[in-house]
C-alpha cells in the first residue's frame, strides 16, 4: 500500500475515535499530500523510552489507535514471556495532560480484554512513583502515561520492565515486533468502561504505595539537620508534583515553602510555559521572581511528571541556576558523605556524558564508580547488574539533564526525593553559615572545576543523517592531532569492543576523545533529533588565589575552542 492516502484511508478505517477519523478525513480530504505523508510515514518507533509524539490523527502520531495497538502488542509479549497471564499486575499511570485520561482508560482496557491483572491510579501522578510501584507491587511491567517535559502539544508512553526500570534491548525490540503484528485498533479487544469500572481485575492502587515511598525515603534521609527556617520557592510547572513535594517538606519539617501559584495545579496545556523543561531558559521565571519576593533560599523546580530537578540558588546580585552536573556533583558528596557506617559498598552511577568531576568525589570518598551509555535505562540496570553481585549498592546516580536517583528507592529518575535531598543540603550549608555555592567551590577547589560544554550541529532530513553518520565514519577513521591547541592523546570508538566492556556500555556511535590537559570530548549523533551533539568537559585546580568564576570563564572559552576545531575537522 504504497499511495499515502489509501494508507490514511485504511487507518481511518481502523480507528475507534470519531475525533481522529475525521481530523485525518479532512487531511485527506484537502489534499495535502505533503502534511499527509508526514502523519502517515510509517508508524510511531516503539524503543527503550517507548513511545512519545504529537497527539494528532495518524499512524505516525499520538493517538487512541496508536496506544492501543501499542497495549496490545505489550500484552502479547507479556502473555508469551510468562506462558499465559501472570499472577503479577501491570501498573497503570498517568500524568495530566488533556489526553492522559483517553490513553489510560485504553491500555486498562486493552490489558483487561487480554486477561492481564492491572493495578491503576485513579488520578494523575509522578513518574517516578509509577516505577517505585513496580517494584514494591511485583508488577510484570509498568506503563507510564507521559510526556514528561515536551510541549503541550506532545504526550507518549513509557513502558517498565518487572525490576523496575525502563525496558532495554532486547526487550524493547520483542515489544516492538509484537506490536507489528497488531492489525487495526479498532479489531482490538477491549473493556471499553471507564477505568474504574474495568472489573474486579481492575483495581487502583493503594495509598500503602505512597506511604511505603515515603518510610524508605525517610530512612534514606535519616541523617539530614533539618533547619525549618530554610526559605523554599517551589514549582511543579504545571506538573502533578506540589501535591506530592507538599507532604514531603512538611513531613520532613520544612515549615517556609512557597508554591509558584500560577504553576501550582496540573493542567497540561502549560498556560504559562511553552516548554516546561527546568533546562529551558526562562522556565523557571516565575520562580525566581517569586524566591525575589520572598527573600527565598532555595528554588526547587520539578518537570510536570517530577521526574526532573531543577535547582535555583542565590549568589551575589541575583540568582544562579545549577547544571545538572554541579547538582549531581553536590549531591554525590552530600549523600557519601552522610552515609551510615557498615554496609556494602556505596556505588555512585553516572552517564557517559555527564561530568568526570562526579568519579573524582566519589572515590575520595571511597564510592564505587561507574559510567553509562547515555540515559536512565543504563542507569539502572547498570546498578541492578551490580547490586545482584553482593558487594555494591545504589546510592546515587544521576546525568546531566537533571535527572537524579537516591539511594535505589526508585530505578529511575525521581525529582522528588532528589528535591528533598537538596533541601537537606542547603540546610545544613544555612546552619553551617556557609551557602550552596560556597559548598560547590569548597568541591572545586579539593578536585578541580570542570565545566560541561554542550555543542549541537543540526543536520535535518535523510541528507543530513547522512552527513552525520558521514562525520561520525570520519572522525573514528581519521582523529584530529590537536583540538583547542591542545595535544589530542587518546580516542575510544564506542561502536567497537562492546564484547569487553559490561552491557551498559555496549555498542553505540559514540567517539571519546582525550587532550593532553585532561580535556575529554564525546561526540554522538542525538536519538530523538536530527542532530551531531558534541560534549566538552574540560578542568583546572583552583588555588588559593583564583577566583572561581574566572577559571570557569576561562574553561568555557576553552571547551568553546575545542568544539569549534572539532567542528571544522569533521567537515560541519
Amino acid at each position: 500500500m504504497s499511495d499515502v492516502v489509501e494508507w490514511a484511508r485504511a487507518w481511518i478505517l481502523g480507528d475507534p475515535d470519531h475525533r481522529t477519523r475525521a481530523e485525518l478525513s479532512a487531511l485527506v480530504d484537502s489534499g495535502n499530500r505533503t502534511e499527509l505523508a508526514d502523519r502517515m510515514d510509517g508508524t510511531l518507533a516503539f524503543g527503550t523510552a517507548g513511545l512519545r509524539g504529537i497527539v494528532e490523527a495518524g499512524s505516525n502520531r499520538m493517538n487512541r489507535a496508536t496506544v492501543i495497538r501499542t497495549t496490545r502488542g505489550l500484552a502479547d509479549y507479556l502473555l508469551a514471556r510468562y506462558g499465559g497471564a501472570p499472577d503479577a499486575p501491570v501498573v497503570v499511570g498517568r500524568d495530566a495532560r488533556p489526553s492522559s485520561s483517553d490513553f489510560m482508560r485504553d491500555t486498562v482496557g486493552v490489558l483487561r480484554a487480554a486477561g492481564l491483572r492491572v493495578r491503576f491510579w485513579e488520578e494523575e501522578v509522578p513518574t517516578p512513583l509509577v516505577a517505585y510501584a513496580v517494584r514494591v507491587l511485583g508488577a510484570c511491567a509498568g506503563v507510564m502515561i507521559t510526556a514528561s517535559h515536551n510541549p503541550p502539544r506532545d504526550n507518549g508512553y513509557k513502558v517498565y520492565d518487572a525490576n523496575g526500570a525502563q525496558i532495554i534491548p532486547p526487550v524493547d525490540a520483542a515489544i516492538a515486533a509484537a506490536i507489528d503484528r497488531i492489525g487495526a485498533a479498532a479489531d482490538v479487544p477491549r473493556t471499553d468502561a471507564s477505568v474504574r469500572e474495568a472489573g474486579e481485575g481492575a483495581v487502583p492502587v493503594s495509598p500503602d504505595v505512597w506511604d511505603g515511598y515515603r518510610k524508605e525515603l525517610a530512612r534514606l534521609r535519616s541523617s539530614a539537620t533539618v533547619d525549618p527556617g530554610l526559605r523554599i520557592v517551589y514549582t511543579p510547572m504545571h506538573g502533578v508534583g506540589w501535591r506530592y513535594m507538599d507532604e514531603l517538606l512538611a513531613e520532613a519539617g520544612y515549615r517556609d515553602v512557597h508554591p509558584v501559584g500560577e504553576q501550582a495545579d496540573p493542567d497540561g496545556n502549560f498556560p504559562t510555559l511553552p516548554f516546561p523543561n527546568p533546562e529551558e531558559p526562562g522556565a523557571m521565571d516565575l520562580a525566581l521572581a517569586l524566591a525575589r519576593r520572598v527573600g527565598a533560599d532555595l528554588v526547587l523546580a520539578n518537570d510536570p511528571d517530577a521526574d526532573r530537578l531543577g535547582v535555583a540558588v542565590p549568589a551575589a546580585g541575583g540568582w544562579v541556576d545549577l547544571t545538572g552536573n554541579q547538582v549531581g556533583v553536590l549531591l554525590t558528596d552530600y549523600i557519601l558523605s552522610h552515609r551510615p557506617a557498615g554496609g556494602r559498598e556505596p556505588l555512585i552511577i553516572s552517564t557517559i556524558v555527564s561530568s568526570p568531576m562526579a568519579r573524582q568525589v566519589a572515590s575520595a570518598l571511597g564510592a564505587r564508580f561507574e559510567t553509562t551509555l547515555t540515559g536512565f535505562k543504563w542507569i539502572m540496570n547498570a546498578a541492578l547488574d551490580i547490586e545482584a553481585e553482593g558487594r555494591a549498592a545504589l546510592a546515587f546516580g544521576f546525568e546531566e539533564a537533571l535527572g537524579h536517583a537516591v539511594g535505589g528507592l526508585v530505578y529511575d529518575k525521581d525529582g522528588l526525593s532528589a528535591a528533598l535531598f537538596m533541601a537537606d543540603l542547603a540546610s545544613e550549608c544555612r546552619q553551617r553559615g556557609e551557602t550552596v555555592l560556597d559548598r560547590l567551590e569548597a568541591l572545586y577547589r579539593r578536585f578541580g572545576l570542570w565545566v560541561s560544554v554542550q555543542r549541537s550541529i543540526r543536520r535535518p532530513g535523510s541528507a543530513g543523517a547522512g552527513e552525520i553518520a558521514g562525520a561520525m565514519r570520519r572522525l573514528a577513521a581519521d582523529p584530529p592531532d590537536r583540538l583547542g591547541g591542545v595535544v589530542v592523546v587518546g580516542m575510544t570508538d564506542y561502536g567497537r569492543g562492546a564484547g569487553q566492556r559490561p552491557r551498559w556500555l555496549g555498542a553505540a556511535s559514540l567517539i571519546e576523545l582525550r587532550l593532553q590537559d585532561r580535556t575529554r570530548v564525546l561526540v554522538r549523533p542525538s536519538g530523538t533529533e536530527p542532530k551531531l551533539k558534541m560534549y566538552v568537559d574540560s578542568t583546572r585546580p583552583v588555588t588559593g588565589a583564583d577566583e572561581p568564576s574566572i577559571v570557569e570563564r576561562d574553561l568555557e572559552a576553552h571547551a568553546g575552542a575545542v568544539a569549534s576545531d572539532l567542528a571544522g575537522h569533521i567537515g560541519l
